[in-house]
């Protein structure tokens, strides 16, 4: 398929730092619970400069549980959007008992937004903080960068980084010339 590459981003733990609810890594449930990750403005500007989409795919459970409203994500989404050059949100509001075919580690939101877009998804790459993160990206036929955290197994992704910029600076430093710009 030719078309635009893309990076698309998982958002908590990558993007916006984790709320640690219960001894786990949670998302936010309200805007003002909401920090962007250090250096995740500066690595937006990089990518776009390089030639990349920007894309946030995320796994939305708790509008399903009950725990936040759709409205509520919706404005979660907008400070994120004003924060952050991104192209697109996919938010999948299912959980696990729902089978859909958005929800990570199915690939479903990267497919959709690859078609929407028209993007390239073996030029793309997937960037995310948990295994299903990973897999996600492999199902849709993306290279894949980890961030290295306490909560994941750090195995099954192309490469493994410590922090956002490093993540930025593998897909720089992993860029073709030959790919689409």
């Amino acid at each position: 398929m030719s078309g635009d590459r893309a990076v698309f981003f998982d958002r908590d733990g990558v993007l916006n730092n984790v709320v640690w609810r219960d001894g786990k890594p949670a998302s936010p449930r309200t805007p003002g619970e909401l920090e962007i990750a250090d250096g995740a403005a500066r690595v937006m500007g990089c990518l776009r400069r390089s030639g990349y989409r920007i894309f946030v795919v995320t796994n939305q459970p708790d509008v399903r549980r009950g725990l936040m409203t759709a409205e509520t994500l919706t404005d979660i989404h907008a400070r994120l959007v004003e924060s952050l050059a991104v192209d697109d949100i996919a938010a999948c509001l299912h959980d696990d008992r729902d089978a859909c075919a958005c929800r990570k580690p199915k690939a479903g939101m990267l497919l959709d937004l690859a078609a929407r877009w028209n993007i390239d998804l073996g030029a793309s790459w997937m960037v995310g903080d948990q295994d299903r993160d990973v897999a996600c990206g492999k199902l849709a036929g993306c290279r894949t960068v980890l961030l290295d955290r306490p909560y994941n197994s750090g195995i099954g992704a192309d490469w493994v980084a410590d922090d956002l910029v490093e993540a930025v600076r593998l897909i720089l430093r992993n860029t073709s010339a030959t790919q689409p710009a």
